[in-house]
């Protein structure tokens, strides 16, 4: 699914870098947020007393730092099923995502931020991805594989079996990323639309597969093991 540099356009590429950008740093800043609690410190006193005398600063709690170890675990591990990679046609590859599983044991902000992460040291260290299309991959693995891989388990209530919805979302997210990548190579002109979307699309239909088995097997060891899931703290989920 990464795709290469020199396969998108600048009239592609340019636009798909500004929203992968925008929707990482907005996710960054939500999960700093998140991590960091607010706590009071006196500072000069006043007469009367009032709030003026007291100053505000962050500080990560223990709960925060057990949800930043998780993240780095969790990424290392999709890190390491990503690097295992299926040769597609016009010179992309199919893989792993990884982006459900991320979102529903982490939040989806903080799996998007995870999956960010693991692209852009594939493609500054390993070459895995390019660093001009890496805009575009962010988009197809980690906004619509992760940010839209929580929102559609979250839609899709009347699957009722959890584990079914589970196998089911992380499938389809696949393959809607898989089709966005056609797309995105059609507009560039690197290929017909019907050609590359028809590679990529079977090919990732059957990796959506191993998709959906690796992350319901995963988050019911998880849960078995009792470890913090998002998806069970969830009132909504």
């Amino acid at each position: 699914m990464h795709i290469p540099d020199g396969f998108l356009n600048g009239n592609v590429s340019g636009p798909m870098l500004a929203g992968g950008f925008g929707f990482l740093g907005y996710a960054f800043n939500r999960v700093r947020k998140s991590l960091k609690r607010r706590v009071k410190v006196k500072g000069l006193a006043t007469f009367p007393p009032t709030d003026a005398g007291v100053e505000t600063s962050s500080e990560f709690t223990h709960e925060s730092k057990q949800k930043m170890l998780r993240m780095a675990t969790v990424g290392a591990l999709i890190f390491a099923f990503q690097m295992m990679n299926f040769p597609v046609a016009q010179g992309t590859s199919g893989h792993i995502l990884g982006g459900v599983f991320a979102a529903l044991v982490l939040g989806p902000f903080e799996g998007l931020l995870v999956i960010g992460i693991i692209l852009a040291v594939q493609a500054a260290l390993f070459g895995d991805g390019g660093i001009i299309a890496f805009g575009a991959n962010v988009i197809n693995m980690g906004v619509i594989g992760t940010l839209g891989g929580w929102y559609l388990f979250r839609f899709m209530k009347f699957i009722r079996p959890l584990y079914l919805r589970i196998a089911f979302v992380s499938w389809l997210t696949v393959v809607i990323a898989a089709a966005a990548a056609s797309v995105e190579l059609a507009l560039s002109g690197t290929a017909a639309l019907g050609d590359v979307l028809l590679a990529m699309v079977s090919v990732h239909a059957l990796i959506g597969i191993g998709e959906a088995l690796l992350t319901v097997g995963g988050i019911a060891y998880l849960r078995k093991q009792k470890q913090p899931i998002k998806i069970f703290s969830s009132q909504n989920a």
